[in-house]
C-alpha cells in the first residue's frame, strides 16, 4: 500500500488504540467503522489542518486494511501506523442506546506495537503527544505508551491525556496509571462519566478535585454532554453551552472536542481560556451533525464558536 508521506515530521502525534466497531443496526445487520478514541484524536487534528499522525500498530486484514485506507484519507503520516500479521481489535456494540459493547482482542495488532519502529527523528518536529483510552490499559502496549510518555515529557514535549473510561478493564488496577498520567499531562480531558467510573463514586466531582490535586497546572477540560463543558486552568475557570445544532449521532463527539482544544492551544496557547473552550465545544457540536464519526474543518468552527454561550461562574 502507498504512504501518505508529509515533507515535514508531524507537530502532534496520537498513541494507543485504532479498532473497528462493529455495531448491530437490525435482528441480522451489522456494519462497521474505524474508530478507536486515540485514532479518533489524530484523524480531527489532521482536519483542522495541523500536521498529524496516529501511532499504533494494526492488522494486516481486512479490518486492518480499512483504518489504513481510512487514515490516507485523513491524510495522517503513514510512517507511524505499523502493519502487523496480528489478529484485529474489534469493538462488538450490540446495543446502541444505552451502548452495551464488549472488545475481542486477545494478542491483537495494537498490542504490538513498538516505539523503536517509528521514523529516525520523529521527536524533532513533536510538539503534542496524545495519549488515553485502552492502549493504557492493556500489555504489554500499556507500559510501552507509560514509558513513552515519561520519556517525552523530560524532553520537554507536551502531554494531552484522555483516560476515556472503558468498564471493565479500568478498574482498580489502573489507578497507578491514571494518577501518573495525571500528573505529567498539560491537557487533561475528562467527562463527569468517565470521572465516576475511573473513581469509582456517585458524584463526579470528587474525582474532578482529585485530578486537580495531582496537576494544579494542567488544562482540564471536563466535558457534560449536551450540558456543555467546563476548562480549568489553574485558578480560572470557564464555563459554555454547546451551539444548538441538529444532532444526528455522537460518535466521536468527545475526542473531537479534545481535537478543538489542542488545535486552539497548538495556535495560539496565550489566547483567553474563552477562546479555547469555544473551539472546543464548537468541534465538539460539529461532529455531531453527521452520521458517523465525521470531525469538522476549520472553516465550519467559525460560526459555530460564535454561537457557544459562555455562562458566569
Amino acid at each position: 500500500m502507498s504512504a501518505v508521506l508529509h515533507a515535514d515530521l508531524p507537530r502532534f502525534v496520537a498513541f494507543g488504540e485504532a479498532l473497528t466497531d462493529l455495531i448491530r443496526i437490525g435482528p441480522d445487520q451489522w456494519r462497521s467503522a474505524c474508530g478507536g478514541s486515540p485514532w479518533n484524536v489524530a484523524v480531527a487534528m489532521s482536519t483542522l489542518g495541523q500536521l498529524s499522525a496516529f501511532a499504533g500498530a494494526i492488522s494486516q486484514d481486512l479490518f486492518g486494511a480499512e483504518i489504513w485506507r481510512a487514515s490516507q484519507e485523513a491524510h495522517l503520516d503513514m510512517r507511524f501506523i505499523q502493519q502487523l500479521p496480528r489478529p484485529p481489535l474489534l469493538a462488538v456494540v450490540h446495543e446502541v442506546d444505552p451502548p452495551h459493547y464488549f472488545f475481542i482482542g486477545q494478542d491483537s495488532a495494537d498490542l504490538h506495537f513498538r516505539p523503536e519502529g517509528l521514523p529516525a527523528g520523529w521527536t524533532r518536529s513533536l510538539r503534542w503527544a496524545h495519549f488515553g483510552s485502552l492502549g493504557l490499559v492493556r500489555e504489554p502496549l500499556a507500559g510501552r505508551l507509560l514509558a513513552l510518555a515519561q520519556a517525552l515529557k523530560a524532553e520537554g514535549r507536551l502531554i494531552s491525556y484522555d483516560p476515556n473510561f472503558r468498564a471493565p478493564p479500568m478498574d482498580s488496577r489502573y489507578d497507578d496509571t491514571l494518577e501518573q498520567m495525571c500528573r505529567l499531562a498539560d491537557v487533561i480531558k475528562v467527562s463527569d462519566e468517565d470521572l465516576r467510573g475511573l473513581f469509582r463514586v456517585p458524584d463526579h466531582r470528587s474525582g474532578l478535585a482529585q485530578i486537580a490535586a495531582w496537576n494544579p497546572g494542567a488544562w482540564l477540560l471536563l466535558t457534560r454532554g449536551a450540558a456543555g463543558a467546563t476548562l480549568y486552568h489553574g485558578v480560572e475557570e470557564v464555563s459554555g453551552q454547546p451551539p444548538p445544532v441538529e444532532v444526528v449521532d455522537t460518535v466521536g463527539a468527545g475526542d473531537t472536542a479534545l481535537a478543538g482544544l489542542l488545535d486552539s492551544l497548538m495556535r495560539d496557547a496565550a489566547a483567553p481560556a474563552q477562546q479555547h473552550l469555544r473551539w472546543a465545544l464548537a468541534a465538539g457540536a460539529a461532529a455531531c451533525t453527521s452520521a458517523g464519526f465525521v470531525p469538522p474543518r476549520p472553516a465550519q468552527l467559525e460560526a459555530l464558536a460564535e454561537a457557544v454561550r459562555i455562562v458566569p461562574a
